[in-house]
């Protein structure tokens, strides 16, 4: 089983509340999950109405499609987002 994940962390500017923020995270969470089946969750900052951090996870049984579908994931975020994306990190573990 080859687990891949996804850190994804924004500046949001232009966001003065946690309910303007939630709006935003739901709508992209939801976009991630309905394209590319990954499961993707808040994972810090949830009380920080001006950073926004996402975990994005994947499960397969090859490596190269695990690269290839975070990858594309990433790349949709950067193209489909007016929110600044600070970081990205991903890591895949394999056994």
């Amino acid at each position: 089983m080859i687990i891949g994940t996804l850190r994804l962390e924004f500046r949001l500017h232009g966001v003065f509340s946690l309910k303007e923020k939630r709006k935003s995270a739901n709508s992209l969470k939801q976009k991630l999950r309905n394209t590319f089946n990954v499961s993707v969750a808040e994972t810090e900052a949830q009380d920080s109405h001006q950073v926004l951090v996402l975990g994005v996870v994947t499960v397969s049984n090859d490596t190269a499609h695990v690269h290839s579908r975070l990858s594309k994931v990433l790349a949709m975020v950067e193209a489909s987002t007016a929110d600044e994306l600070v970081h990205a990190d991903m890591n895949v573990f394999g056994a």
